[in-house]
Order: structure tokens, then sequence, then C-alpha cells
């Protein structure tokens, strides 16, 4: 949106203090966090090593009050000055030259305050006051606190994440001018032809200000910058036009992420420019549809409900998705850039990788963070910031929820990267207790049916067919192969294997003298490598598991090296196994891919900030579009074992190429000598379909003093296509 800016984001020059009237105030920086201000000021140790997080608890309960000071700008008759804060976390009242403007509730709705009333010439004190964290009383300490208010309640603390509940200004905030009247809120409406072959626009637009008489044009161009459609119409009314033969947007993985330019002014009656918005956009249809084999799942009386749908269908394409859990990058939200999701989406394409999940505990992204999808080919499963609790059907939890959602949509819903909207995480379990019938969750589908009804909804994840976990390697005496085995989901939407980090991460957040071997000391248990998650005080660190299989580790190194083969084959065994699954099965999205502080051991493949763990390139190699792939339903063998393995050619291309494929199984000993357990000619791939191959058999010879050894398919002629597996060995 064009506005004309008086003083630009980075030159408004911001102080923070503690209180509603400081004693003292300190530089601050906006976007950021009042945390991250006040512990800059008074030097604090850095908050990722050991527990030094805990310095920050006293500032959850404290006012914060940030202040700035302008001079009133040059402004022509019917202009008016504003302040914008795209985000304040949580909240707030805006008070300029003593007199209180405003107050505010909620991180993800902006605050627009007209400042004319109370404005000088000179000098003028704009303070924005910010509130202690909101806590529900007389609860659990923890995420419950957050159960009556729409503060996503992850920074409460988490398995997976410290107490450190940041506030204050964390989006982009300004002092602009605005005409007569200007843009709120534009919504480029479109609808697909049956055969894609037309688009039958209509955009529609809310405005502020006086806008009687105005009018809007919208303007498309092409990725070479020709004009492709242009109409125009009253400000309050929508624009209607057709636009023949569009090109389509598609996750890299199945076409280009085509977008084109669009820009959007509104005028006065005599062409007099008021404001504009512009940006990218794309042409695409995607549904969220039963997945196949889903009617036939329940097959005699007494039934129940059917599985949830969950497959994605792309312009007509049903694909498989493959992906992760997407959380907040940064502890303090205020300090994410462009750049870290450019590294992040990058990275994510690196990980072959179509789609990510935003969980519903975190904040959604930036603006950017999803400009940054559109542009990738990633599509983006956008939960509300509900998670793990029961919400309220209180009124004044409704209000703010409604505001907070219709804002979250609002910004989100012209990108074409976004798949479906969901409710929350795990809101039908029983620790949260929420179900169908829970006003939040009918709020929040009213709401998105109402301004996107072309958008899938889910009140939660999982429904039924569709699975959490689990989050080790090995649980109850089975392993992950082993209970993949006997798993059968449309969707597995999270699931996890933990996996220690690399040394450069661990010597910056463990004292050195704990570095190895590690124990409950209060660095490792605060970086979540012990009790972190109440359902295996081992996690995520799972020593226990790694002797199991590989003995007792003799260095720190040898220790990193066992966690991330155990990480990475744990998780080929499902993301592979998932895959076999399909066509019933659609969907399959790791927990987590990347975490917003440096942890000593978790699930995520990403290390902070953005850091590849030894898994990572398990994770690639199990989510090539096309790859070879073995099934093992044990992971340990020892001398004399029949071992068996399946062979499979997994596809999720519609380009088969229509040619046969020649695949070969070797048993890869210890010392690296290779002996070739079978063969199978695999026939002409089916458009997204998997080929299933033989069953193959090798007894294991004894290899004395090892404990690993590894199976490597072959696809000849095609490399890119090969799999290695590394499998453990027990002589005893």
């Amino acid at each position: 949106m064009l506005r004309i800016l008086l003083l630009p984001l980075m030159a408004l020059q911001w102080t923070v203090g503690v209180g509603s009237q400081p004693a003292e105030y300190v530089p601050a920086t906006v976007p950021g966090a009042c945390q991250a201000d006040i512990a800059a000021a008074r030097n604090y140790p850095d908050w990722k090593f050991s527990d030094n997080y805990e310095l920050y608890r006293w500032m959850e309960d404290e006012t914060f009050t940030y202040r700035t000071v302008f001079d009133a700008p040059r402004r022509e008759a019917g202009q008016s000055v504003w302040f914008r804060a795209k985000g304040i976390d949580y909240e707030c009242v805006i008070i300029l030259n003593g007199q209180e403007l405003a107050r505010h509730e909620g991180a993800l709705s902006p605050v627009n305050v007209c400042l004319d009333a109370a404005l000088r010439d000179k000098g003028n004190e704009l303070r924005v006051q910010i509130a202690p964290v909101p806590k529900r009383k007389g609860v659990k300490v923890g995420r419950d606190e957050a159960s009556w208010c729409c503060k996503p309640p992850v920074s409460y603390g988490w398995d997976w994440h410290p107490r450190l509940i940041p506030s204050g200004i964390w989006d982009e905030a300004s002092i602009e001018i605005r005409n007569a009247a200007w843009l709120e809120d534009v919504h480029l409406g479109y609808r697909l032809s049956d055969d894609f072959s037309r688009a039958d626009i209509r955009t529609q637009v809310r405005t502020g200000g006086q806008a009687d008489g105005a009018c809007i044009r919208l303007t498309l161009r092409d990725r070479d910058g020709k004009e492709v459609f242009a109409a125009s119409a009253a400000a309050d009314q929508a624009i209607e036009g057709r636009l023949d033969a569009p090109r389509l947007w598609w996750t890299w993985d199945h076409g280009e992420p085509y977008l084109y330019s669009y820009e959007l002014r509104l005028t006065t009656a005599d062409g007099r420019l008021l404001d504009s918005r512009s940006g990218q956009t794309g042409f695409r249809r995607v549904r969220l549809v039963m997945n196949e084999g889903s009617w036939k799942r329940l097959k005699s009386r007494p039934m129940s409900r059917n599985d949830a749908p969950t497959q994605i269908e792309l312009n007509g394409r049903p694909i498989f998705a493959k992906g992760s859990n997407w959380v907040a990058p940064e502890v303090f939200n205020g300090q994410i850039t462009r750049e870290r999701y450019q590294e992040l989406i990058g990275l994510a394409r690196k990980a072959n990788f179509n789609i990510f999940r935003c969980w519903g505990g975190c904040a959604p992204g930036k603006d950017s963070f999803f400009e940054e999808c559109d542009r990738a080919g990633i599509l983006v499963w956008q939960e509300f910031p509900l998670s793990c609790n029961k919400y309220p059907d209180d009124p004044h939890y409704l209000a703010v929820l409604e505001q907070e959602a219709r804002a979250m949509v609002e910004r989100i819903r012209n990108h074409p990267c976004l798949a479906l909207w969901c409710g929350g995480n795990e809101l039908f379990n029983a620790w949260s207790r929420m179900d169908d019938q829970s006003l939040p969750l009918r709020l929040l589908n009213k709401v998105c049916y109402e301004m996107t009804p072309e958008i899938a909804f889910l009140p939660t994840s999982p429904l039924n067919g569709m699975a959490h976990g689990n989050y080790v390697f090995r649980d109850g005496g089975k392993v992950v192969h082993e209970w993949m085995d006997k798993a059968s989901a449309s969707a597995y939407t999270e699931f996890g294997v933990g996996g220690l980090s690399p040394r450069s991460v661990l010597e910056r957040i463990i004292p050195a003298d704990e570095l190895f071997p590690p124990r409950r000391s209060k660095a490792w248990i605060a970086h979540h490598a012990y009790d972190a998650w109440d359902a295996n005080r081992e996690t995520w660190l799972c020593i226990g598991h790694i002797e199991y299989y590989y003995g007792k580790p003799s260095s720190l190194d040898e220790l990193i090296e066992l966690s991330s083969i155990m990480q990475g084959e744990g998780y080929k065994a499902i993301f592979e196994e998932a895959r076999r699954q399909k066509p019933f099965c659609a969907m399959a999205l790791n927990w987590d891919y990347n975490e917003p502080w440096p942890a000593a051991a978790n699930n995520s493949i990403l290390a902070y900030p953005a850091i590849e763990k030894g898994c990572f390139g398990d994770v690639a190699a199990a989510c090539r579009p096309v790859c070879a792939s073995a099934k093992f339903t044990r992971y340990q063998w020892g001398p004399g074992d029949e071992l068996e393995l399946g062979l499979w050619l997994l596809n999720d291309s519609y380009d088969s190429g229509g040619q046969t494929y020649s695949l070969r199984a070797l048993l890869v000993a210890p010392d690296g000598k290779e002996q070739e357990i079978g063969r199978w000619t695999c026939d002409p791939l089916q458009p997204n379909r998997n080929a299933r191959g033989p069953q193959l058999h090798a007894t294991l010879p004894r290899w004395d003093g090892v404990r690993r050894f590894g199976i490597r398919v072959c696809v000849d002629g095609h490399p890119e296509m090969d799999s290695r597996y590394t499998l453990a060995y027990k002589a005893e």
C-alpha cells in the first residue's frame, strides 16, 4: 500500500523504559521486544547460554513504555496524521502528548490511531504503554496461563521452547500521512474454470475515511511486465473481469510457482491518487479432498465418523505433501527478518519439502514469510494461535479472537501459497478437551468461510485418520520401523526422532566442563536434552537408545555422530513408509523443522539459527520426488539373522518418463565391501504412483567388534535415485 511516510520505520528514534512512568529510558529497536532492549541496556549475559533465560522472568509482570518524539509533518487540506503498527504484543495504550488516544488488545491485528486530536507542531511525544504479560490466575504455571487470551502460548514454556515471554512492538511501526480516503484491505478474489483455462476475477476493497465517489483500478502484469488485465469500478463495488489462459501457480516439485504483479489504485473521481497497493499474486485452486480409499475404511455397522480429508488437490492434481512443522525462528518475533525467512525457506527447498504446517502455538509469520513461500513454491497450512489448551466460550475472549482471526485472514488470503486454515494444535485431545461445539472453533470456521470460502478449514490437528507421534526412535520396546509398519494414517502431521545438535552449537550453550559426558546439569536440562517432555524423561537426547544399539560413546564427536545416524535413519523410516502407504496416506510432516533457540538435543532437522543437523541430508533423500526405497521391519540385526528387505521405487511425480528401471540391493559390510543381495526390473512408473518390488533376503555373517553395517539400493543409470541405510549390528 502506498502511503506518504513522514518518518520511515528506522527514522523513528524509540526508547523504552520499565513502568508506566519510567525513571529511565534506554534505546529500543523496533521491530523488537521490550525484554531484549532492557537486557541489552543492562548488559545481561547471552540468554541462550545455559539457563540465562531465567534472568528475564521478572519482566513478565512489568509494564513497559515506549517513547518517541517527532515534529508534525506538513500536510495538505483533507490529510490526517496516523500512527500505524502492524503488530504490538499484547495489550497496549497509545498516548500522544499526555492524551490517551486508544487501547488495543491482540498481537496479530494492526493498531491504527489518528493523532490529529492531540498533535502539536513541534516536539510531539508519542508513548506506547505495554501491559504486563497476560496470565490466567489459579492454573498450573505454563501454557495453561495463556488459555484465556489470544497470545500464542509457546513462550510460556514448552518441551522445546524456554519460558521467555516477549512483549512490545514486534512488527513495523510508523507515522504516516493519509489522504481523505485510503485502502484498508484488498481481496484479490477469483475463480478458476473447471478446465483452468479462465480466471473470473472479483476483487473487492475496504476503504477508510471518506471514499464517496472514489474509484479503484486493478492492473495485472505477467512476469515480463506485460499488462494482461486491467479493470475499474467504484470503490464500493467489486472489480470484475476475465483473464484467459492464466499461468498457474504450482509447488516447485509439480511445476512453476508462477506469480503475476498487481497494482490496485484508489483515486478520486477526477483521477487524483489517494492510495495504492502493489505486490504479487498467483492463480491456483487448492482443495482438501477425501483420501483415496477413505470411504471404504468403515465396512460394517455400528459405524462412526469417517476419516477427515487430508489429500491436497492442487489445480486438479492430488499431490503428496512432504514437509515439516514450522515454528517461529526466533523467541523474539520482532527480530525475524526477510533474510532469515529466505535462508530457512531455501533450505526447505533443499530438503525437498513442498509444505509447511505453521503450528498454532506460535504467532504466524510476517508478510515476508508468505511472500517467500509464494516465490519458492511451498504450500502453507496456517493455524490460528491456539494449542493444547481448553479455550473458553467467554464473550470477551471470543471478541478478541474474532478480531485477531479476521486480521490474520486479511493479511494472508491473497497469497497463493495458502493451502488451508486450521483452528489450532491438538484441541480435541484429552489435555485440551475442546470439541466440535466449542465456540472458538465454530467462530474460526465462520470467519474463514466468510472471508475465504475457497480455502479448506480443519478445526484442529489431528482428526480422525490423522496421526501425531511418535516422537522417539524407540518406544515401548518398539523401534520406529516396527511401529510405522503397523501404522495406517491418512496423514502423519507430527512425528519426531531426537538428535544432538552439532558440536559448534553445543559449545555455545553448554559449559566446557559439562560437554562430555552429558548429564542432568542445569545447562543440558535447560536446553532440552533431559526432562523436556513429561511422557519421556530421557528426551530429547535419549542416550539410552544410543547406548542400546551402539554401546557407550567414547567422545562427544562420536556421540554426535551416533545420535545423528539414529535421527536420520528414524526420519528416513517414517517419511519413506508414509510415502509407501500412498494413495491412502497423502501427507508426512515431521516435528519439527526449526526452533527459535539453540537446543542441545531436539527433533528439529535444523539447529538454530539455520544450521543443518546430521539428519538433514537423510530427510532430503527420503523426500526426493522419485527415489529408491528399502523397507525394514527391524533396525538391529545379528550374525546368522535372515535380513529381509522390501524394494520400492517411490514416485510423487506426474512425469514418469515411460522407462523401465533396474534396481540392485547391496549389503555393505563394516569394512566397505559390498555384496549384491538381489535385483529388480521395475516397469514404467504410473503418474503419482509407487512401484513395489520383491522381498529380498540375505543371511548376515559374523563381524567382530562392529556395531553397524549398511544397505545400498542403486538405480542403474540414475544415481540421483540411489538410497543408503545404516542398520545396527549386535554380535553377542
